[in-house]
């Protein structure tokens, strides 16, 4: 079998998977959020952090809820970090120095999972279960509980209430990420990823010095990891390292956990506003973007450009041997497309057009389909702007599931989107232009401007991948990049509650035959087209600078 077919085979089996999975998950799901019934367990947590899981709150409630819960995650992993070479169980390994320790907090609460530290060198036991993991859990759910608040702002009317934050966080953890996550996990184990408490192994010499590896719940956090489109890695080699990502299989099976919950969530959305062709057509889009991604990767690293690569039958350089092109490639644009951040390969050894797609996927917003809760919410905000511009074409006011798009909410929308590109742009140019962040640079011209793009790129949209060759453990990366991602996470939250809170004080606007019908595949290319055009609007200048100029090179 060549490489090209087990590319394709591996992408059809892939599909087919998330296909079975799409209705029975969405619909748990719209149930799950739903339901005015409590499980005894919720009971016992919302008892012990002394919420009312049935007081129903306003946007502003709803917001303090994600940003309080948020700045104590962020306080709590930084202080264990901090305290790690006291704290039994850390396999000896020191305290974190307070940069890092703060860009590390950072990173795992607002769901982005950047590392600039050696896994396995860095965090023990304690930090990794206890803080890390955990956050990995929750800071999912946060983005969720979110994207179900703007979900009902569509389907309320009358009322600004959305719901209770602490409610939708507990069941998406209890109910939602635990049960697949420990089935995720078992299927690892079982593929041979480790599932251990153990210290640290002398395994022999490596260029001329003793090798050592240390164990730990590496299987339980690689599930959740993918699940929770989290990222990060218990090692510095991410989901290429053996223990984490054993076989092609393994490989596959994280994949489709990258993608399950991000697309189920549509069906979710479809049956929470009563029409489940709204939910199809949000899905259509997803699925249009992630397949021509997949498919120009996958050309773009088969294209025998030069002797080694036709020798080779691809670019192979910086691929894990194990998945091949196809299994690298289809992982890149996964884990970029989503919030994930997990590599199973090294980015900066793809084509130059290879990673221009990764920036680019990640550029896009991370809709297709984006993070957990936060793809969904994030299309919803580029569905309300096509059909504002469908509305200016045709000098009408416009309107989506019933709800007029006013000033109001096109302000918020227009926020939304400028956010995430002013922090990756601004900081960007900051770094090129100061003396000191260049010298992070391994390499320079077009490739060494990548590697900064990317590192902002990553932290704004809460990716959390690298394109290495970046040393990005200084004090100054790990407070931009740091800022980057609080910003990138929460300022976009703030406007899409605020958002979901004007929009369920509507009262429904019914249809008539101007009105743009949403649910049809013209208004899904329409959607396609608004994202990819406001987005190269956006970034071209600074892809022609760096992936566009080594690929075309």
């Amino acid at each position: 079998m060549g490489p090209v077919l087990a590319g394709v085979l591996q992408l059809l089996a892939l599909i087919a998977a998330l296909a079975l999975a799409y209705v029975p998950l969405g619909n748990y799901m719209a149930r799950v959020y739903s339901s005015d019934k409590h499980w005894r367990v919720e009971k016992w947590i919302y008892k012990g952090i002394g919420a009312d899981p049935d007081t129903e709150m306003r946007w502003t409630a709803y917001l303090r809820g994600v940003l309080a819960f948020s700045v104590v995650g962020v306080l709590f992993l930084y202080l264990l970090q901090r305290l790690q070479g006291v704290l039994s169980g850390s396999l000896g390994f020191k305290s974190i120095d307070p940069d890092q320790a703060f860009n590390t907090a950072v990173s795992f609460v607002t769901n982005t999972n950047w590392q600039s530290y050696y896994g396995e060198q860095a965090m023990g036991h304690v930090v990794q279960t206890a803080g890390l993991a955990v956050q990995n859990f929750v800071s999912a759910a946060v983005g969720i509980a979110v994207a179900v608040a703007l979900v009902r702002g569509f389907a309320r009317s009358r009322t600004g209430e959305l719901g209770n934050f602490w409610a939708d966080l507990v069941r998406g953890v209890v109910r939602i990420l635990v049960p697949i996550a420990a089935v995720a996990a078992v299927v690892l184990v079982a593929c041979g990823a480790i599932q251990n408490f153990s210290g640290i192994h002398e395994v022999g010499q490596f260029m001329g010095g003793q090798q050592q590896w240390n164990g730990g719940a590496v299987a339980s956090q690689e599930a959740i990891k993918e699940l929770g489109t989290n990222g990060g890695g218990y090692f510095n080699a991410n989901s290429a390292h053996p223990f984490e990502n054993p076989t092609p299989f393994s490989n596959l099976w994280e994949i489709f956990l990258i993608l399950l919950i991000p697309f189920a969530l549509t069906r979710t959305f479809g049956l929470m506003v009563g029409s489940v062709k709204q939910g199809y057509a949000i899905l259509a889009t997803m699925a249009t973007i992630w397949l021509g991604f997949t498919a120009l990767m996958m050309w773009t690293e088969f294209a025998h450009h030069g002797p080694a690569f036709q020798i080779a039958g691809g670019a192979y350089e910086g691929k894990e041997v194990r998945f091949g092109v196809g299994g690298s490639s289809i992982f890149a644009v996964a884990t970029t497309l989503t919030s994930t951040g997990a590599v199973d390969s090294f980015h900066s050894s793809f084509t130059g057009l290879g990673g221009g797609i990764t920036m680019l996927g990640m550029m896009l917003g991370e809709i297709a389909p984006g993070g957990t809760g936060s793809g969904l919410y994030g299309m919803l905000i580029m569905a309300i702007i096509a059909v504002f511009i469908a509305g200016l074409m045709v000098g009408r006011t416009p309107e989506y599931l019933g709800k007029k798009i006013g000033s109001r909410e096109i302000k918020l929308a227009a926020c939304y989107i400028l956010v995430t590109p002013a922090l990756v742009l601004v900081f960007t140019a900051f770094a090129m232009a100061l003396p000191t962040p260049g010298n992070s640079m391994t390499n320079s011209g077009a490739h060494g401007f990548s590697e900064i793009l990317y590192a902002y790129t990553s932290a704004s949209n809460n990716n959390g991948s690298a394109f290495a060759g970046l040393n990005a453990d200084t004090q100054w990366f790990n407070s931009t990049l740091g800022l980057c991602m609080l910003f990138g996470r929460f300022v976009p939250m703030i406007f899409v509650l605020a958002l979901a809170g004007s929009l369920a004080e509507q009262k429904p606007v019914p249809a008539t035959a101007g009105t743009l019908r949403t649910d049809k595949p013209l208004y899904a290319g329409l959607l396609v087209g608004t994202i990819i055009i406001i987005t190269g609007l956006t970034y071209f200048p600074a892809l022609a600078l760096g992936p566009l100029a080594e690929g075309l090179a």
